[in-house]
């Protein structure tokens, strides 16, 4: 569903691109906040399994509504808004909350002595996981862009599958009630964490009499409510959350590929021979990418590695993911750049844009009072190369334009607005030179979708469709009609009908991200002659050059996530597990509430955003690596004899006891 999401936003809401992205990371922040909710109600109330069956209900109820929500023509723009936040944050809520419950829940299938098996159940899990979002990711944006409903993109078809299939699986789940193993809630570690650690920030600040004796570290201060165990298990669990502050600057790049990755795509040319690919499809890279790397890295690079006599920490690793990361934002940036070469020039005060259509027979000159434009004459019917700026004196100013034709000199007086883009067109009418400032985009087109206008240079009215979308009637003596937005496509079969007949109307290609005006001159034989103009020019920039950023960051991801939550599962005692799944699950929220903050209060151009958020990591990736170079490994079971050593009381000859773990 999220694989869409953000251009739901912006072609379904035309909210802009930073609100769009403020929204989408907000509503992941908050997928990844609600874990803990659901890890507070398996473990102190429900249970796993109920609170898995209770969540997904929920979690349908908000696919449902995000469906309903989708639809067009029920009510207006802020009944479509209500709709989706309210299923938005339903989904959140489900889909957060069944998250540390459903992995959990599968595991407690197994006895302690099945640990092969076990193992290979997760291995299943995770292939489950991947496998579905590199299904999804590519099938749900093709339900999006290629199935039409209500007349334009179908968002509640995309919304709706996902529903549907949510609904299968839960019922297949509640199938198989009887055969699982269902264990009952046992208490909160997490909270009881919370707790230990409240207590002993407040019995610290009530003890700060200089009389009262230091104690070794500040969690012993929670002594005298927590036993020694739980306090030698807090200090391990803190020693491995103060390293994972750094961590959240990485997902807030890593999660962009959703947000700011597509939306780069959308300008980008999608045609690869044999398919082209919708926007938001590219994101199906990284899943299948970490399928591809795994592998790879487990069996190949980290032996290799190995073999070299260095020594790859853990640490290293996740330093090194956040390099690649980086490195995929820097080759972002690039990209950027060279997609805005293609845009329209950034349009200021006191300023427009213009260009000459010539419609007429010969070479017009043309002068514009108190600007240096046009030094050539133009020529019939040439295709402007660029624009050319206008500078006036006000926000609105009356300009002459003066039209040497064969020897004759016409003039006409045009009132342009600043920040604007004008066509002059330029035609004879009754055997006389005439003209027109008609208004252009100021913008590609959004999405990948190409815009059309026409000029009807025939002596009769028109009546045009395209693709079944039909234009208003196009008066004659170079009428001109609006915009329209099509799909990239090549149009050969269009109609044109006029006073005389029908005929066919052949357009050619119209690319991604261009706008037209073609200009209708003639029929004969049985068509229509037209004449097109790209007036901004189409997307140059393939889009199979996000595959070198999508195979760093994807690298990264194996690097930085695998390895890290397996380094921070061995640094931990066993009750603890569940208190660092969460932890580790709180740096992508904060790191989605990052790009949420960048995006809304500090908007910028695409690439230095980032170039900034490159600095960012590799800053942040600085300070983890000094973190990691102090940071010592241990073995949580040597950690907790040492303190059991530490504990035992030796008074005066009485033989100081230790506790001796025994491995059966």
């Amino acid at each position: 569903m999220r694989a869409v999401l953000t251009l739901y936003f912006i072609s379904f809401f035309h909210w802009d691109e930073n609100l769009s992205t403020a929204v989408y990371h907000a509503f992941s922040a908050l997928c990844y906040f609600t874990p803990v909710i659901g890890a507070i109600m398996a473990d102190s109330w429900l249970g796993k399994y109920k609170t898995i069956i209770y969540l997904s209900i929920v979690y349908v109820v908000g696919h449902l509504i995000k469906s309903v929500g989708a639809i067009p023509s029920l009510g207006n723009q802020a009944v479509h808004v209500v709709l989706s936040m309210v299923g938005l944050f339903l989904i959140a809520l489900g889909t957060g909350g069944i998250k540390p419950c459903v992995s959990a829940f599968g595991g407690d299938q197994f006895e302690e002595e099945h640990t092969s098996e076990r193992s290979k159940f997760f291995s299943v899990f995770y292939l489950s996981i991947n496998a579905g979002s590199l299904i999804s990711t590519f099938v749900t944006p093709v339900l999006r862009g290629d199935v039409k409903c209500f007349g334009e993109d179908c968002y509640a078809l995309a919304f709706g599958v996902p529903a549907a299939l949510m609904v299968l699986a839960l019922v297949v789940f509640i199938a198989g009630s009887g055969l699982y193993r269902k264990t009952p809630p046992q208490g909160n570690v997490l909270l009881e964490v919370c707790k230990c650690i409240g207590f002993a920030i407040k019995n610290r600040l009530k003890n700060r009499s200089r009389q009262i004796p230091k104690r070794d570290h500040w969690l012993d201060w929670a002594s005298e409510q927590y036993s020694k165990q739980l306090i030698a298990e807090v200090k391990m669990v803190t020693r491995v959350l103060f390293l994972f502050l750094p961590l959240p600057m990485f997902w807030a790049l890593f999660d962009q590929q959703g947000s700011r990755w597509t939306l780069q795509a959308t300008k980008m040319n999608a045609d690869f021979g044999i398919y082209v690919l919708q926007p938001d499809q590219m994101q199906f890279l990284n899943p299948l990418l970490i399928l591809v790397f795994i592998p790879i890295f487990d069996l190949g690079l980290y032996p290799l590695i190995s073999m070299c006599k260095f020594n790859f920490t853990p640490i290293r690793k996740m330093a090194t993911g956040m390099i690649l990361a980086g490195m995929a934002f820097g080759l972002a940036a690039i990209v950027e750049v060279k997609i805005n070469e293609t845009d329209m020039p950034q349009l200021v005060p006191k300023e427009s844009l213009i260009q000459v259509l010539n419609l007429a027979k010969n070479p017009v000159q043309v002068t514009i009072q108190d600007q240096n434009l046009f030094q050539q004459p133009v020529e019939a019917f040439q295709n402007p190369d660029e624009y050319s700026h206008l500078i006036l004196n006000g926000e609105q100013q009356s300009l002459r334009f003066i039209l040497q034709h064969q020897g004759s000199s016409l003039a006409f007086n045009y009132t342009v607005k600043e920040k604007s883009v004008y066509s002059l067109i330029v035609f004879e009418a009754e055997g006389s030179l005439s003209s027109r400032l008609i208004t252009d985009l100021e913008a590609k087109p959004e999405n990948g979708l190409a815009a059309v206008r026409f000029i009807n240079g025939l002596s009769q009215d028109v009546n045009l469709t395209i693709d079944s979308k039909q234009f208003t009637p196009v008066q004659r003596n170079y009428g001109v009609s609006g915009y329209s937005l099509v799909e990239r496509d090549t149009y050969d079969n269009g109609k044109c009908i006029t006073e005389t007949g029908e005929f066919t109307l052949d357009l050619g290609l119209l690319d991604f991200g261009a706008s037209y005006t073609v200009v209708i001159t003639n029929v004969s034989g049985g068509a229509v002659q037209t004449w097109k103009s790209e007036d901004i020019k189409a997307n140059n920039v393939h889009m199979a050059w996000q595959l070198p950023q999508y195979l760093l960051i994807s690298a990264g991801e194996v690097m930085f996530s695998i390895t890290g939550l397996a380094f921070s599962y061995s640094q931990s005692p066993a009750s603890m597990k569940s208190v660092l799944q969460a932890g580790w699950l709180l740096t992508v929220a904060v790191g989605n509430t990052l790009v949420l903050v960048v995006a809304q209060a500090a908007p910028m151009a695409q690439w230095a955003e980032f170039v900034l958020f490159t600095v960012l990591l590799f800053a942040v990736c600085i300070i983890f690596s000094i973190m990691g170079y102090f940071y010592v490994s241990v073995d949580p079971e040597d950690l907790e004899e040492k303190e059991e050593k530490r504990e035992t009381p030796s008074r005066g000859n009485m033989i100081s006891l230790v506790t001796q773990k025994t491995k059966l």
